[in-house]
């Protein structure tokens, strides 16, 4: 039976969405891959993580705040020097002077957010108390309240309910485990592969994880991000 997986924010970090690829026995032809956004920024390998996700079949890419920036940079070739520091300039220097036609589409045709049998796919969250219909672009790419209600009313004795939503999976917010977690409804899936983390990715039925090596530790004497 075809599968579902969602994965959290890869910023450049080619090799370790490969490895979680090959953990978790995907199958590019006939599996669904869910990708919470983020893809571009930070370390070196933008452009061969997006040929990767297009060789996909069954992909749904969820827009991410810099993947709004690098789509910004593609189209109008102008790069502000707050997104290359915030790891823009290693998506610049992947691409070289050619940009990929297929890149741009993919970018410019991701979804502010997907919903699925009642399950939320979104960069950074929702703003809990406004329909869904009146929120915008700020909010489902920047906004970190509902990561932190989410961890701040999460009781391991019994369940919280922050959202109409069964479960709502978002990245954006790097927690400092080596495995998503999960916070009331919430599962928190940007493990901080843009930083010293990990990446990671996750059967959405079975919630198993498939995680990659410390970034640091597969991209050797390139300087990352720091901390977080």
């Amino acid at each position: 039976m075809p599968k579902t997986f969602v994965i959290g924010d890869i910023h450049g970090s080619y090799r370790a969405l490969l490895q979680c690829i090959e953990n978790a026995g995907f199958d590019y032809h006939n599996d669904t891959l869910i990708c919470l956004g983020d893809v571009a920024d930070g370390w070196p390998e933008t452009r061969q993580a997006m040929d990767e996700l297009l060789r996909i079949q069954n992909l749904i890419y969820v827009l991410g705040n810099h993947d709004f920036w690098t789509l910004d940079w593609m189209e109008t070739g102008y790069a502000n020097d707050i997104w290359l520091s915030q790891g823009g300039q290693a998506t610049v220097d992947s691409y070289g002077n050619e940009i990929p036609a297929e890149h741009l589409k993919l970018l410019r045709n991701a979804q502010n957010y997907h919903i699925s049998q009642n399950q939320l796919f979104v960069h950074a969250g929702i703003n809990v108390n406004k329909p869904m219909t009146e929120q915008g672009i700020q909010t489902f790419l920047w906004d970190r309240s509902l990561a932190k209600q989410a961890q701040e009313k999460h009781d391991p004795h019994k369940h919280v309910q922050l959202t109409t939503f069964d479960t709502v999976y978002i990245g954006h917010t790097p927690i400092k485990e080596s495995k998503p977690i999960q916070f009331c409804e919430v599962w928190m899936m940007d493990t901080g592969a843009g930083w010293s983390g990990r990446l990671s990715m996750m059967n959405i039925d079975t919630f198993e994880c498939f995680v990659s090596d410390p970034i640091p530790e597969l991209y050797p004497g390139i300087e990352g991000r720091k901390k977080f």
